[in-house]
């Protein structure tokens, strides 16, 4: 790893000031530093190189707490506490579920949920500073596309990426409509989460719509009681220790007496640069009794698109079976985290 300084900051202004008014620090990036988990082995493979790292851990951002109907997640909780909070595990078991689906214990007790945001792709080649990677280095051109790609993107790829995002955290997030509270030099925004994450287009070097300056201070979450009887969180992976998903599932379903659907929620996970959400797919379930000829067609038009790269072909029917497997068992009601059906 390359030498660099370190500093922690007491309140967010200060952390934006360090960021904002030191672009790059010894000719390398300045950063905000959390839990670190996937910053440090970046920064170990030389992948990703900082001059300095803001500390942020100080800041008070670690709340978990009720606003205005929903939830507010602030940007340095950890995993763990955010996946078995007591508002989160009644409220909204979807992002229990997802986020216990991820990593490792130990990896989800320093985890932050703002770094979850940030995570970088797994793809070997990003990780290859020996390969050719448009991500990495703009323009060097992208391995993975005529190489292994078994774990790559059959959704919203380009000529010139077509790495996967990896949070399971994310899915669940898409699927729940969250919202990412940033904050800069500049002011404070909101940005929708379908509208964080970017697809990688011709500039697939950036993962989101952040600036470099930006820190995000928190997520928030609206009501969603109405989904939290039946949802589902469904990851396939290569083994079921610790691996990133193949494909993911988050699907959540408001489902009235009569046993009609009447909204839903579906996101999916291993298949796109980001957490991949088509609505219009949604809408096929609305006032619908739950079938799984219904389901197929769903799965049909979220796939819509798709499109393999040798390797990786199997991923459109494993996410068919997938997506109408989860939606199954969301409507069979939610399984919990201790076993136990929300019904």
């Amino acid at each position: 790893m390359n030498p660099f300084t370190f500093t922690q900051a007491d309140n967010a202004r200060n952390a934006i000031e360090q960021v904002a008014g030191n672009a790059s620090f010894a000719g390398e990036a300045v950063r905000f530093i959390a839990g670190g988990t996937n910053l440090l082995d970046l920064m170990k493979e030389g992948v990703m190189l900082s001059g300095r790292l803001v500390d942020i851990n100080r800041l008070p951002l670690d709340q978990i707490e009720e606003k205005d109907g929903g939830l507010l997640l602030g940007a340095t909780a950890r995993n763990a506490d955010t996946a078995y909070h007591p508002l989160v595990r009644e409220r909204y078991p979807l992002l229990t579920a997802a986020i216990l689906a991820g990593a490792s214990p130990q990896l989800r007790n320093m985890a932050s949920n703002g770094g979850n945001l940030l995570q970088r792709t797994r793809c070997y080649y990003f990780y290859d500073v020996g390969t050719p990677c448009n991500k990495r280095e703009p323009n060097t051109g992208c391995s993975a596309r005529e190489g292994i790609n078994r774990q790559h993107a059959i959704l919203g790829t380009s000529e010139h990426c077509i790495a996967t995002h990896p949070s399971d955290m994310c899915v669940a997030l898409a699927a729940l409509e969250a919202t990412v509270h940033v904050e800069s030099a500049r002011g404070k925004r909101d940005i929708p989460f379908a509208e964080f994450h970017r697809l990688p287009g011709e500039a697939p070097q950036y993962d989101t719509v952040l600036e470099a300056d930006e820190l995000i201070t928190a997520i928030t979450l609206p009501d969603a009681s109405r989904y939290a009887a039946h949802s589902a969180y469904l990851k396939l992976r290569e083994r079921l220790s610790y691996a990133f998903a193949l494909v993911s599932v988050a699907a959540a379903l408001d489902i009235g007496p009569d046993g009609a659907i009447r909204s839903a929620r579906i996101a999916l996970g291993g298949v796109a640069h980001k957490p991949w959400r088509r609505p219009e797919a949604e809408q096929l379930l609305e006032g619908k009794q739950p079938d799984p000829a219904l389901f197929g067609q769903v799965a049909d038009k979220l796939l819509e698109g798709a499109v393999g790269h040798g390797h990786n072909d199997f991923k459109i029917r494993l996410a068919r079976n997938a997506i109408v497997r989860a939606l199954k068992t969301a409507v069979e009601g939610t399984v919990t985290n201790t076993g136990e059906r929300n019904d």
